[in-house]
């Protein structure tokens, strides 16, 4: 049975106009399906529904969401990020890596992620909060200086003086949701590529509210702070209240960067 299907040209040169045509007369698509970007269910002999391809190096996949949440597009993923879309998809976690590993001169960090939403102007953005587990030293260094802070100045991180102004842009970094999950934050690698500069040991789930402001704004706020700085706190208010605490003590940078993904 023919699929209310949308198939853009960047997905039909991806996949190629046999397979596109397959997925238009209902051969290849589900009738049914969980869209990609609300995580509500569809249905795509009744409702107009979109092709999302996610193009990682070496691996694609195709997924479907309402044609009302987004558009049919290429979303281009790191290989391994993508990767593990499918591992979460399968159930299959064998391969999975610790949370945000990051090596320092003879010990390794993790960083914790807090996705939560932040009130600026009359207006919620979605946020992650990052904070390491411990010092953050430079590669090579024998050092027992925290330089996490520094290190991500040098990225392109601005200090946050006011919490109600908006995180300037950063050049090459994006926060990767896939299937309606926080997979990894992206920052730039080499020839334009991108590579992980934190990545979930397993998808980190966020609120119906939280992926609803980021697939509309299609930006999401990033804020960083010492380790021992924020905490977890178990309301966003309260959290809110530790980012304005943190900011009043010169330990706070931030950015804003772009939705991959849906």
């Amino acid at each position: 049975m023919p699929r209310m299907l949308d198939v853009s040209d960047d997905v039909r040169a991806e996949i190629g106009d046999e397979e596109a045509d397959r997925l238009l007369a209902g051969e290849d698509a589900p009738g049914s399906y969980d869209c990609t970007s609300c995580r509500t269910p569809g249905n795509s002999e009744q409702e107009r529904t979109s092709t999302v391809l996610f193009v990682g190096e070496e691996t694609a996949v195709l997924a479907f969401a309402h044609a009302t949440c987004i558009p049919s597009q290429v979303v281009p993923v790191a290989e391994e990020q993508l990767r593990g879309a499918v591992r979460s998809i399968t159930g299959d976690n064998s391969a999975g890596a610790p949370a945000a590993p990051i090596p320092t001169s003879d010990r390794q960090a993790t960083l914790g992620i807090t996705c939560g939403l932040v009130l600026i102007k009359d207006e919620l953005h979605p946020a992650l909060v990052v904070e390491p587990n411990g010092p953050i030293a430079r590669p090579g260094s024998t050092s027992l200086d925290d330089d996490f802070l520094p290190l991500l100045l040098e990225h392109g991180f601005t200090p946050v003086r006011d919490m109600n102004t908006l995180p300037a842009p950063i050049e090459g970094w994006s926060a990767l949701l896939a299937m309606g999950k926080l997979h990894a934050v992206l920052q730039p690698g080499t020839a334009g590529s991108q590579s992980a500069w934190w990545q979930a040991h397993q998808p980190l789930a966020v609120s119906d509210g939280w992926r609803t402001a980021a697939n509309k704004a299609r930006t999401v706020l990033m804020y960083a702070a010492p380790s021992g700085t924020i905490g977890h706190q178990p309301r966003e208010d309260l959290m809110r209240q530790a980012l304005e605490q943190a900011a009043a003590k010169g330990l706070l940078v931030a950015a804003s960067m772009p939705l991959a993904g849906t």
